[in-house]
């Protein structure tokens, strides 16, 4: 999903700035010297699954949002570079204790004061597990969480109107990096009052704001204005961002060809081997720090025990990557070697157990048998998607490799929304029973925020329940060291276990593929796929 950060002592400098991106460019045009700064910038996106709360936002349709309206100590530039938003400072000398300073006279759209209070208090609302934020989790570092807890937490301390210090519960080189990502924005005092209410209307310190009380058309649109209060780097260049929530992408890409949308950030399969011819110089095709694969989870029928994993196993090589990335995706797909991206540092193709991620018809056969031996298989292998995004055609590529190989019924479950599908995955009365898509789209540019929000432990968007001592110990081990080396092998170890136990089946890198309207200027997509809405110009 989202990022920011930057202002830390010279340790966790020296740490941090090493994880992030090696090497991600981005797409941009030429400012137009007539451009219209009043001019409302369309886009695509989608319905929220959740109200526009920064500790309960996880997915990408209310990510870019939240992140328009809200600004929190940093936020990142196209490269991946943080930069300081509401944050003065960030220093440390232990890699444990952080004081944070905050800019003087920041206020929210609404005149309240950002101040530190405004961070505490919303950290504390969203480590509380009463509370059921689910980025809990990315707080787990601070001194005195406890997931069975509710109790706040002890390592967050109010100094001074502009200051705050952050006690983790051990040294964590990396922790200043992740405070760019949602979960850790400020929250207004008016607030607390009633939560729910506050996400259909939030009041936020970014460089947007909801244009009225009336502003979000549920599975429609939602109209953002400048917000005049904000003065940090993401200063609008436009009078405004609409999101448009598509019910299929083939209608947001036909938008744009007639000029009826200005930018998106997504094209469809029917358009993925023509877009760049259709759209010219106004076409994006970029690395970015985007994951695409789908999880079985630990209550689905056959896939429990060494059955369940000897049957994960044989699914994995029985897809063909090479050529559903070339087929269905004309190239804009590289098949995956392990479950983080190319784009980070401490990315490797030669993990130990990678060779369940390739194509191996002969023996994914010889592990299905091994599997049917424990206890014969019934019924159709299901894979859910939501329809809303473009992912039919590659379900359906799966599900028939998967069908051709091992020679039982697989199909694709398609759900009409994405908060749709997200509700069934996230229901915790009903656990899914069939495999569903999944994915990541970075937080911050490190490659801990692909493994530990989804395979440790009871973390946030561990959809699939995934747990393994060892791997939640390697994670502990590499959060804690000090050297960036030493880190990226404990996590290079972590997934070599998870290459074994697949608690997700890894399927591709992605680029970003989109594109803009003529007379729309100023184009740049950021290293986690999402557009820079406020550089965004039109004449």
């Amino acid at each position: 999903m989202k990022i920011r950060r930057i202002g830390v002592g010279a340790v966790a400098l020296a740490a941090a700035s090493a994880l992030v991106l090696t090497g991600c460019s981005s797409g941009s045009s030429t400012p137009a010297s007539t451009a219209n700064t009043t001019a409302i910038i369309t886009t695509n996106g989608s319905e929220p699954q959740n109200p526009l709360i920064p500790t309960n936002t996880n997915e990408t349709g209310g990510g870019k949002i939240v992140d328009s309206i809200f600004a929190g100590l940093v936020y990142y530039d196209a490269t991946g570079k943080p930069i300081n938003d509401m944050a003065d400072s960030i220093t440390t000398n232990d890699s444990q204790t952080y004081t944070i300073k905050i800019k003087a006279n920041q206020t929210f759209s609404d005149g309240e004061a950002v101040d530190a209070k405004s961070f505490v208090d919303a950290w504390q609302y969203g480590a509380l597990t009463s509370n059921a934020q689910v980025n809990q989790s990315f707080f787990a570092p601070i001194e005195g969480y406890n997931d069975a807890a509710s109790s706040p937490l002890t390592g967050l301390t109010v100094v001074d109107a502009t200051t705050f210090t952050v006690k983790l519960s051990a040294p964590q080189s990396d922790f200043p990096l992740q405070l760019g990502y949602t979960a850790f924005d400020p929250l207004p005092a008016n607030a607390f009052k009633d939560m729910t209410a506050f996400g259909q209307n939030p009041i936020g310190n970014g460089p947007y704001k909801l244009a009225s009380a009336s502003a979000w058309q549920h599975n429609v649109q939602i109209d953002l204005v400048p917000n005049t209060t904000y003065t940090g780097g993401r200063k609008p260049q436009n009078g405004g961002v609409t999101f448009k929530f598509y019910a299929q992408a083939d209608a947001a890409y036909s938008d744009l060809q007639a000029n009826n949308v200005d930018v998106i950030d997504e094209i469809p399969d029917s358009a993925i081997s023509t877009f760049t011819n259709d759209l010219g110089s106004r076409a994006i095709n970029q690395p970015s720090a985007v994951f695409q694969s789908f999880t079985i989870g630990t209550s689905a029928p056959h896939f429990q025990g060494a059955e369940g994993l000897l049957r994960r196993q044989a699914i994995s090589e029985a897809i063909d990557r090479p050529t559903i990335t070339k087929v269905i995706f004309n190239g804009t797909r590289t098949p995956a070697k392990d479950f983080t991206s190319p784009v980070l540092d401490g990315y490797t193709d030669s993990l130990s157990n990678n060779s369940v991620l390739t194509y191996n018809a002969d023996d994914a056969k010889k592990l299905w048998a091994k599997a049917d031996a424990i206890s014969p298989w019934s019924g159709t292998f299901q894979l859910a998607y939501n329809a809303d995004g473009p992912h039919q055609a590659w379900v359906d590529a799966v599900a028939n490799s998967v069908k051709n190989v091992l020679g039982i019924d697989a199909a694709g479950a398609p759900t009409p929304t994405f908060a749709q599908f997200r509700s069934l995955v996230t229901d915790k009365t009903k656990p899914i029973e069939t495999a569903f898509r999944t994915g990541w789209q970075a937080d911050y540019p490190a490659v801990s925020d692909f493994l530990t929000p989804l395979y440790a432990t009871g973390a946030s968007s561990n959809d699939g329940h995934f747990s393994d001592p060892a791997v939640d110990a390697l994670f502990t081990k590499a959060a804690s060291e000090t050297k960036t080396d030493a880190a990226i092998k404990d996590y290079q170890d972590a997934q070599v276990i998870l290459l074994k136990d697949l608690p997700a089946i890894p399927l591709w890198y992605s680029n970003v593929t989109g594109g803009y309207a003529t007379g729309v200027s100023n184009v740049q997509f950021g290293w986690n796929s999402v557009p820079l809405y406020y550089a965004i110009t039109k004449g």
